[in-house]
């Protein structure tokens, strides 16, 4: 393969543009909520609940929108997703109605599945060759600070503007830094196939591991087994987080403690691109995964004792921010470049149907069962996780070994042929 590396200005202007796009797209809206929630006279969780539906149908796009970026370029299919989230932005300010604010909500979903990671990931991987893995670490690493920035940017933005003007000046950030962006990156795009004659090159990575079509299927159903419920252990968790911390006795520590998520969330993806380069995906797969349900032990070993929450919280960030590199990373590895945005779609859409349910199923069980009983449960679904990537990783090295061995005997006959002397 050819060892081209994407320049380090088009990584930090992708990096920037996945900070606005989860900022303004995501977590500006539990900000905004209060204020939607008044004015449309709508409880506040039935507006948390139009979001959670926009996801489910967001979720639905996403393999289509892998499929466009693999055939059309990512650049070019992020391009029109800038434009339309800056319209579905501009939809939700001008809403009249909650139909027509649900409808906006929905653009603003079905546009993320073309602007977010899956459609990044594809970009990095058109435009820098076999450097891809370190890039998408390198990219996650900088699109972690999007809650950091965007959580108080939102809230100083919405004491001077109302939320409607706040999202005017969300779409702006879309059209005039966004689209540009990615425009570019089309053309960075187009340069690299073209310099390096990109279909011979596809075909001579198709997969990174030749695998027979059954262990092929059995193996990405794995995969997506493990995303899925990674982002369901992820989404029930990181949106109760305070009320939990506080209703298991923490009071207003509780609320200090979780802000240590975002930094253990950066830190792991620090960790992983200063030591990580020579481990495999799979078993970095297994290690986000373990890191889940381990917090979760930990808080409930140690509650109410602070320390035990302090370790849940850096536990679970770190695990989190595992999670969004193999998310890219570990395909990328088990199967190549060809389909690799298709792949990456049906990975997205795994991830969102599980974290739109996961917060309510949780909600949900707490009020039946109890805090403990339900976080014991939680816990219990995160081993899948692991059992899942462990399939996947022993799959591969029984393949590896069946390819060691066929290999042997025709390195010995090399040997053994050879005229006596």
């Amino acid at each position: 393969m050819i060892d081209r590396k994407i320049p380090a200005g088009a990584l930090g202007a992708l990096g920037l543009t996945q900070i606005i796009g989860y900022g303004t797209l995501y977590y500006s809206f539990s900000i905004l909520v209060p204020s939607i929630a008044r004015e449309f006279a709508w409880p506040e969780q039935w507006v948390f609940g139009a979001l959670s539906a926009s996801l489910l149908v967001g979720g639905i796009l996403a393999p289509t929108a892998g499929r466009w970026a693999d055939r059309f370029g990512a650049g070019r299919v992020m391009t029109f997703g800038s434009a339309g989230a800056a319209a579905a932005l501009t939809v939700c300010a001008l809403a009249p109605d909650r139909v027509t604010f649900v409808l906006a909500l929905v653009m603003m979903e079905l546009a993320s599945a073309f602007v977010l990671y899956s459609a990044a990931f594809v970009a990095i991987v058109q435009i820098g060759g076999s450097n891809a893995q370190r890039s998408i670490t390198h990219l996650t690493l900088i699109a972690g600070f999007a809650s950091t920035l965007f959580w108080p940017l939102t809230a100083t933005l919405h004491e001077y503007l109302t939320w409607r003007e706040v999202y005017f000046v969300f779409a702006t950030m879309n059209v005039a830094i966004c689209l540009p962006v990615h425009a570019w990156l089309a053309q960075l795009s187009r340069r690299a196939s073209a310099g390096t004659s990109l279909p011979a090159v596809v075909r001579a990575t198709a997969t990174t591991i030749a695998f027979d079509p059954r262990d092929r299927s059995r193996i990405f159903l794995l995969m997506l087994a493990g995303f899925a419920v990674e982002g369901f252990v992820l989404s029930s968790i990181l949106v109760h987080m305070v009320p939990l911390t506080t209703a298991l006795g923490l009071g207003s520590v509780g609320l200090l403690v979780t802000t240590l998520f975002g930094p253990a969330q950066v830190s792991s993806r620090l960790i992983n691109m200063l030591f990580g380069g020579r481990l495999a995906q799979t078993w970095l797969a297994v290690i986000g995964a373990t890191l889940l349900p381990l917090g979760l032990f930990a808080l409930l070993a140690t509650t109410p004792w602070v320390p035990g929450a302090i370790a849940f919280v850096i536990l679970f960030g770190l695990g989190s921010g595992l999670a969004s590199i193999v998310s890219g990373t570990l395909p990328l590895e088990l199967f190549g470049r060809e389909g690799y945005g298709a792949r990456l779609g049906w990975i997205t859409a795994a991830r969102q149907f599980s974290s739109a349910l996961a917060p309510f199923a949780l909600a949900m069980a707490m009020a039946g069962v109890g805090i403990a009983t339900s976080l014991w449960s939680t816990a219990a679904i995160g081993t899948l996780s692991i059992l899942a990537f462990v399939a996947v990783g022993l799959l591969k090295r029984r393949h590896e070994l069946e390819v060691a061995k066929e290999a042997a005997p025709s390195n010995r006959g090399r040997w053994t042929d050879l005229p006596a002397r």
